[in-house]
């Protein structure tokens, strides 16, 4: 199912203070969904929900085919469409429509039926045929799948989520029917470490991965406070207020998606990457690949052609902090042993120290 919008004025992507670490992964995933989306760990009540949906709202509409339960644009849908004929329409519909760019919540409850699409059960029973019912991955097409306490959903689903947002394709055979339909999507679960952490396989193969605190800074509480105030006594008035930050957002990541294509990778940075994995002993290649599409589409976002050691640096810990290995009576910080790692290596390299690496905030 879809998220409720409960107000015609969803909260200000904007408007959210603090959490910048949380806030730059999201923005990279939009800008490169291929970094592999976002998982985000951190206490109750501090923002998780909120904003993915806020993100989603300042994205400008999607164009589909008019009624296209797969949200595909129409020049992906060919005039003899097979997906179209499975799921009951006859006929190519040809009118477009534009939609708010889809976010679709997944239930800890859900199926694996549910999640991937079955047979129509009712079509099957009354007229005695064969039909394809879509399910959330097809919802989710060139949207966001988010996944609450995806810390308690079942293994298996998880794998499967992981792979589809890693492929882009949702893959059914059932009772003799075989569907492949696109399922594009930033993936975005959260959770609380309280409750449990994913197993390391898992966790692994998310792009990236947002741990998120309360907030200890008075002046950043009170002022969460006053805009939440501010938003409930009138959400329409004080989204108009933050409507100059959200229609420059919106052109930035619209800017950054069209400049990714030019974006360049030194050899020296790739080098750096390379190195950092190796120091910190990640296993496999998802620490350099994902360091690699991270820090382009940080210079994208930064309105810039090539990227840099500097980019590296501020997406090292979100890439890199779930992929280590781990020891049980280690107590230093997975964040902190990656910032010690970076240090250790700018020095090596002659960089500057890493204080002079600009901080974890989106332009």
């Amino acid at each position: 199912m879809s998220y409720p919008r409960p107000t015609s004025h969803p909260y200000p992507f904007t408007a959210i203070v603090g959490q910048e670490e949380m806030k730059l992964c999201l923005l990279l995933n939009v800008v490169d969904p291929r970094i592999g989306g976002v998982m985000i760990m951190g206490h109750r009540g501090t923002g998780k929900s909120t904003a993915v949906r806020a993100l989603a709202e300042v994205l400008p509409k999607i164009t589909r085919l008019a009624g296209d339960p797969f949200n595909r644009a129409p020049a992906d849908v060919p005039p003899q469409d097979p997906l179209l004929a499975l799921v009951g329409i006859t006929e190519r519909p040809q009118q477009a429509e534009k939609i708010p760019v889809p976010v679709v919540d997944l239930p800890l409850g859900a199926t694996e039926d549910r999640v991937c699409g079955t047979i129509d059960i009712e079509a099957a029973l009354t007229m005695g045929i064969k039909r394809f019912q879509p399910g959330l991955l097809a919802q989710a097409n060139r949207g966001f799948l988010y996944i609450d306490e995806v810390n308690l959903l079942e293994d298996h689903l998880v794998d499967l989520l992981l792979d589809v947002a890693a492929s882009g394709w949702n893959v059914v055979e059932r009772e003799g029917i075989s569907v492949r339909h696109p399922a594009r999507f930033v993936l975005v679960g959260s959770g609380n470490p309280e409750e449990g952490e994913l197993r390391p396989q898992l966790l692994d193969r998310f792009g990236l991965h947002a741990r998120i605190l309360t907030i200890t800074d008075i002046g950043q509480r009170i002022e969460i406070v006053r805009r939440r105030r501010a938003y409930d006594a009138d959400p329409a008035a004080f989204t108009r207020q933050w409507q100059p930050q959200q229609r420059a957002l919106q052109r930035q990541i619209v800017a950054a998606q069209k400049r990714l294509p030019q974006v360049t990778l030194p050899d020296e940075v790739l080098l750096f990457a390379a190195e950092l994995c190796m120091v910190l002993n990640v296993d496999g290649h998802r620490g350099e690949l994902t360091l690699a599409r991270a820090a382009c589409a940080l210079a994208a976002l930064d309105a810039r052609t090539q990227a840099t050691i500097d980019d590296v640096c501020r997406v090292a810990v979100p890439a890199l902090r779930h992929r280590l290995r781990r020891d049980p009576l280690e107590t230093t910080d997975a964040g902190d042993k990656v910032m010690q790692a970076l240090t250790d290596l700018l020095a090596r390299h002659n960089h500057r120290p890493l204080e002079a690496v600009s901080a974890l905030t989106p332009t």
